[in-house]
């Protein structure tokens, strides 16, 4: 298994396509086969099948068996990993607008000026 930054690395990549983006919201909400992924796309099953790999490799999608059937799953764990790491940065970036917040108003109040704040202000255009 790839340590967590390769991982997600792996998974950020994965993802940089339009067609495995796709693929990934479409499983979101059911398992399906690679046929029945391919049956929207102006490809080949086996280019279907190739971007398939690619999540697979990244753990974003697993494949099993049912019988005659091989349907793909969509693996929501990698999807936690992904969450954490945005969230993480989310987070920081917030600290940093609270603190420039702070300042402008530290700001205004010298100057005697009051001031709204942005983020809850109704754009006048």
């Amino acid at each position: 298994m790839p340590e967590p930054d390769e991982r997600l690395s792996l998974v950020f990549s994965a993802l940089a396509d339009p067609t495995r983006r796709d693929i990934v919201a479409r499983l979101a909400s059911g398992d399906a086969t690679v046929n029945e992924l391919a049956e929207p796309y102006d490809v080949s099953v086996q280019a279907v099948s190739k971007h398939i790999r690619v999540l697979q490799d990244a753990g974003l999608v697993s494949r099993s068996r049912d019988a005659q059937r091989r349907p793909c799953h969509l693996e929501a764990e990698v999807f936690d990993l992904m969450t954490k790491w945005i969230e993480r940065y989310r987070r920081a970036a917030e600290d940093r607008f609270r603190r420039l917040d702070a300042v402008l108003e530290r700001m205004a109040a010298r100057d005697g000026e009051p001031v709204a704040d942005p983020r809850t202000k109704e754009d006048a255009s």
